[in-house]
């Protein structure tokens, strides 16, 4: 089954851009998953194409229009494919979504722009407004370039082996252990014995260590969550969380 990624948005050019190399353009060459942009413009119902008009209760900017946003995604979009919002105001992406995501069918997303959308058409239509971090940028694509590039290398075969990303950021809770390369020494710093030991048990004991350690000081946020999560018992009864 081909996932299927359809994006609404004004700017339909920008896609699938860098999506359309490396190891996601070789995955959509190959027809592991399909890439339709669709323009919201399309759907306008006056000769000047608007999709956007002032903000009620008066403000700097534009809103873009929920009629219009309506009837784009009325006719783009599938009955059973999700469709997501990327939206400053929305929840916060995770790799657990992400994973879910790319299980299913494909994903339809709606790209902002302007101040935002009418808040109407949230009311009206089965959106999830999503959001890749806590900044603003111009409009939803890149937001959009961004999760859809994180789906699609979860695809079956485009990394390669199954257990490529076993071990990646977010996959287990924890932030990635530090990696190493040749040459063994750069500008007076060493590869860490440990991995050059051949003992592969003490790498694997040292790499979970050293995700512990970077995660607990990089990211306390999601350390919390997973000494939450190791501490929770199976009836569901917290136990004392680790100090």
């Amino acid at each position: 089954m081909t996932f299927a990624a359809k994006i609404l948005t004004l700017y339909p050019e920008m896609f699938p851009g860098p999506l359309g190399i490396s190891l996601a353009g070789r995955a959509l060459a190959e027809g592991k998953w399909s890439c339709d942009a669709v323009q919201i413009r399309d759907f306008a119902t006056d000769k000047h194409r608007s999709v956007d008009d002032t903000p009620a209760g008066g403000g700097a900017g534009m809103v873009m229009r929920a009629d219009v946003l309506a009837a784009a995604i009325d006719a783009a979009v599938p009955e059973n494919m999700p469709l997501l919002a990327m939206t400053p105001r929305g929840k916060p992406l995770t790799q657990d979504r992400v994973r879910a995501l790319a299980a299913g069918p494909g994903v339809a997303i709606l790209c902002g722009r302007f101040e935002g959308i009418d808040e109407r058409l949230f009311e009206a239509r089965a959106i999830e407004p999503v959001s890749i971090g806590d900044y603003v940028l111009s409009g939803g694509e890149l937001g959009a370039l961004v999760l859809l590039d994180a789906c699609v290398r979860l695809l079956p075969g485009v990394m390669g082996a199954p257990s490529s990303g076993d071990e990646e950021s977010f996959e287990s809770g924890l932030l990635e252990y530090p990696h190493y390369t040749r040459p063994a020494e750069w500008e007076g710093r060493t590869i860490p014995e440990v991995l050059r030991s051949g003992d592969h048990a003490k790498i694997a004991a040292w790499r979970k260590s050293q995700a512990e350690i970077d995660t607990r000081s990089r990211r306390p946020d999601l350390w919390e969550r997973h000494v939450g999560a190791r501490v929770q018992s199976p009836s569901g009864a917290r136990q004392k969380k680790e100090e």
